[in-house]
């Protein structure tokens, strides 16, 4: 079963990172300002009550006047503020229920023995508490919405950082070699994305360096060789006739061919080909190429196209791609036009799933199901020689068919190399138009 992946931009999770800090942040600041708020509030209460009670006592021991609302043995005087006034002390009690506005009593004992108490709510002073709150949630709401900007603002540009790397690393992989992710990334910050982009680099030069000189070896080693392998085949030519001597020039006829081969790979991966280009009518010249090096293959035409490309490498692609489909598949073999798309196809076993997953390789000659003869240079060459037209080869597998006689999966109906070629010319300076290839 396959799993569902969400995926999300870095944008994103870095402002719901800096929005969740926000939140924290501003919940408990707030949390502690309102605490911190109320406490002092409280505490300023007792004390005014405390001075009332005091004034309350002096009005009513020189005057016998109750002032500011004061009470003798008030029946709903606390009983905490009774004990205290049992004791002969002043004191102070807070009625708290956590919900609406505290009151707050204070008595003090008379020498007459009475109790003297005063207590009061203190509305006004607890409706700015109130106000203060609306402020805290205004704050945090604008702290949150900010840290969310600021977030969204850095992810961003962190964001596009690392896009443009991922996009130059996709053109080194394609073989651009000229790409560099610092320069791709730009800007002045220096952050662990120039560190990445720098790793990136130096890997890239590094892989280049061996590469280029692995095509060197393998082009030094082929035209080496050409010489001997040259001289090979012509003394050959000098053996008498027999079964013997059409065995020693078919062997050092491929391996001439093999040289060869090698040769044009190494100029290929060198990047230093530039396309001879010439009009051509697709459907035309198509026809009389197939007909020369495969005249049984089947030519259908849907649409005829002009376009602006190098014969000679258009002819050993198509020599290639048919060569492969008489030594791995089976007939009959299809070439289709359609305007600037070119199909060849064979009714064998099909590309290996290695080919169709990593693309043509080098030696690499396919699976168990395949020949298994050759040296996997053709569709190399071919790979490498429509690069330089500035088309595209793509290769897939034809549907496989059904059998209705006990219900399996039948052979695959054949491989599939397709050729499009591009709608403008490769430029002098090698550049390549953009191909789009539907799915």
């Amino acid at each position: 079963m396959r799993r569902f992946a969400l995926r999300t931009g870095l944008r994103w999770k870095v402002s719901l990172a800096i929005a969740a800090v926000s939140t924290l942040v501003a919940v408990v600041l707030s949390l502690v300002v309102h605490n911190a708020a109320r406490v002092s509030m409280l505490d300023n209460s007792r004390t005014v009550m405390d001075e009332r009670v005091k004034v309350a006592q002096r009005w009513y021991e020189q005057s016998r006047v109750l002032g500011f609302g004061a009470k003798l043995d008030d029946p709903h005087l606390p009983e905490q503020l009774k004990k205290e006034a049992w004791r002969g002390q002043r004191a102070t009690y807070l009625e708290d229920s956590g919900t609406g506005t505290p009151e707050v009593w204070a008595s003090v004992p008379l020498r007459n023995g009475k109790v003297l108490s005063v207590h009061t709510k203190f509305q006004d002073r607890f409706a700015v508490l109130n106000d203060l709150d609306r402020v805290l949630i205004i704050g945090s709401l604008s702290v949150v919405l900010g840290g969310i900007a600021l977030g969204v603002l850095v992810g961003d540009q962190l964001s596009r950082r690392l896009r443009k790397a991922a996009t130059a690393a996709r053109k080194l992989a394609e073989g651009d070699s000229e790409v560099r992710v610092r320069e791709a990334i730009g800007g002045r910050v220096r952050d662990e994305t120039d560190d990445l982009a720098r790793a990136v680099d130096g890997m890239a030069e590094a892989l280049q360096q061996r590469l280029e000189a692995e095509r060197r070896v393998t082009a030094d080693i082929a035209h080496e060789l050409r010489t001997p392998v040259t001289g090979l085949l012509t003394a050959a030519e000098l053996l008498p006739p027999g079964r013997p001597t059409e065995l020693v020039r078919d062997r050092a006829q491929a391996m001439r061919t093999l040289v060869e081969d090698v040769l044009e790979v190494a100029r290929l991966d060198g990047f230093a080909e530039r396309a001879e280009l010439q009009e051509i009518a697709v459907a035309e010249f198509i026809t009389r190429r197939v007909r020369t090096v495969a005249p049984d293959a089947v030519i259908n035409v849907v649409r005829d196209a002009h376009v602006s490309t190098d014969p000679r490498r258009l002819e050993r692609i198509m020599g290639n791609l048919l060569a492969n489909a008489a030594r791995h598949g089976k007939p009959p073999f299809e070439v289709t036009v359609e305007g600037r798309i070119l199909r060849v196809r064979d009714h064998g076993a099909g590309f290996p799933e290695e080919l169709l997953k990593d693309g043509p390789s080098r030696f690499r000659t396919g699976s168990k199901d395949r020949a298994g003869t050759g040296h996997g240079l053709g569709l190399t060459i071919a790979a490498g020689q429509a690069r330089v037209l500035g088309a595209r080869l793509t290769f897939r597998n034809a549907d496989p068919l059904m059998d209705s006689g006990d219900g399996t999966e039948g052979e695959c109906r054949g491989a599939v190399a397709v050729l499009w070629l591009p709608e403008s010319a490769p430029t002098n300076t090698g550049s390549f138009p953009i191909i789009d290839v539907p799915d």
